[in-house]
């Protein structure tokens, strides 16, 4: 009798600490955007460890060869955002607590001839029409990410295809327009970069190692507030 009681308490501790390990277990993140977001993600996945666990689009290194070109784990423009997004959420086990979002760097792209820009705005509001339609179907938490800026004459030095901050901005309140009118929380990425100083680039578009740690701490701590509010 006495053997079975103790084998009976030994289940419920048992139990208890499994169930204890499973409350304490890290929630899951999916982080989509571009280049800026692979640069600051190892940094943001530290910040975050034990709280979640971070999920990007895909392990393929090739982004990294080069940060303007948006393959492999570079979410790209809006409408590759959108095409990624229609097949992921498709899968039954997407179903991460928190979707961390950017799309901008890449649309607003002009061509250097033509001067013509890579996504119109029209077709930039409606991708992300498109977008939260996806997400908010899958009843997916979804937090947006402002799109970071550009100094003109630093990136038109260094690049063959132009980029302007006034387009940037343009995006940016497009954005914002969209995902305010449904309520979905936003981290200003811009301005708190943009306050970090002439000196913040690595190169045309892409920080300093410094400063892409204040990012990740500078989002880690929305998180943190994001969540206590919830």
């Amino acid at each position: 009798m006495q053997k079975k009681i103790c084998t009976l308490v030994l289940s419920g501790v048992l139990l208890l600490v499994i169930s204890a390990f499973i409350n304490d277990s890290p929630r899951q993140l999916f982080l989509l955007g571009d280049s800026i977001s692979l640069q600051y993600g190892p940094d943001l996945e530290r910040f975050l460890i034990g709280k979640y666990k971070i999920e990007i689009k895909s392990s393929d290194s090739s982004a990294f060869k080069n940060l303007d070109i948006p393959v492999g784990a570079n979410g790209g423009d809006s409408r590759m955002v959108l095409n990624f997004l229609k097949q992921k959420t498709k899968e039954a086990g997407f179903k991460p607590d928190v979707l961390l979002l950017n799309c901008g760097l890449h649309d607003v792209k002009r061509d250097p001839v033509t001067h013509e820009i890579a996504i119109n705005e029209k077709e930039y509001r409606q991708n992300l029409e498109n977008i939260y339609k996806l997400v908010s179907g899958k009843k997916i938490p979804m937090i947006w990410i402002r799109t970071t800026g550009v100094i003109d004459s630093l990136h038109r030095k260094n690049k063959g295809f132009d980029r302007y901050l006034k387009d940037i901005e343009k995006y940016n309140s497009i954005a914002s327009e969209v995902f305010s009118s449904h309520h979905i929380p936003e981290i200003d990425l811009f301005s708190f970069t943009a306050a970090q100083g002439s000196n913040r680039f690595a190169d045309h578009a892409h920080y300093s190692p410094e400063v892409r740690v204040l990012q990740a701490a500078y989002i880690a701590g929305f998180l943190d507030l994001w969540n206590n509010r919830r």
